[in-house]
């Protein structure tokens, strides 16, 4: 049996909209919401409805079709980035353990969904369109996909190094080898000055 995960919902923004109809203007909410386990896993959406329940419940639903995993290293994000949405600009640093989250806004909301223990972010653009904050957060998460394939590189490089290890010894080993057959055969190797020079 699959056990549920458990989703934190949190409201970013609430606005009512309204248009010009044939009829007159027509009023309707539009609602930003967030969704997070408070463990890597963290989803956005935004919809519209006559109600803000029927905004929000729509809103919810497009966040869990936009679930997206965060990477983290120590408790904290892999490396400090900037990503740029539109007009909306937003930088997120790395933290030691024991920082918190120092952060504002629909920035903080998201990080805190997200669960990251410890980050600095910040919101550098000049707008307060919480929409494009919210990307541009989001977008900075997906940049971080390039250090689980750096982390696949380094793996790789270590088990190179490992078999640079095991050739060497094996390269140690055929030379006393050699040594024990040129004895055997009653020859000499004899070292001067780094040159090689065979006696019999």
């Amino acid at each position: 049996m699959r056990t549920q995960i458990e989703l934190e919902q949190r409201i970013i923004d609430l606005a009512r909209v309204t248009r010009v109809m044939a009829g007159g203007k027509r009023l309707r909410f539009r609602v930003l919401v967030a969704l997070g386990d408070k463990n890597g896993k963290v989803g956005w959406g935004v919809a519209k409805g006559a109600d803000v329940t029927i905004a929000v419940n729509k809103a919810v639903n497009q966040a869990k079709k936009n679930m997206f995993k965060v990477y983290l290293i120590n408790e904290t994000i892999p490396h400090a980035v900037t990503a740029k949405f539109k007009a909306a600009k937003v930088l997120l640093k790395p933290a030691k353990k024991g920082t918190g989250i120092i952060a504002g806004g629909a920035v903080r909301s998201i990080l805190k969904l997200a669960g990251i223990p410890n980050i600095y972010g910040k919101i550098l653009g000049g707008t307060s369109n919480k929409i494009n904050n919210v990307q541009a957060v989001f977008k900075a998460f997906k940049s971080f996909k390039k250090v689980e394939k750096m982390e696949e590189e380094i793996e790789v490089e270590a088990v190179d190094d490992e078999q640079l290890e095991r050739d060497l010894l094996r390269e140690e080993e055929l030379e006393e080898e050699q040594k024990k057959l040129l004895k055997r055969d009653g020859l000499e190797e004899v070292d001067i000055k780094k040159d090689k020079i065979w006696k019999s």
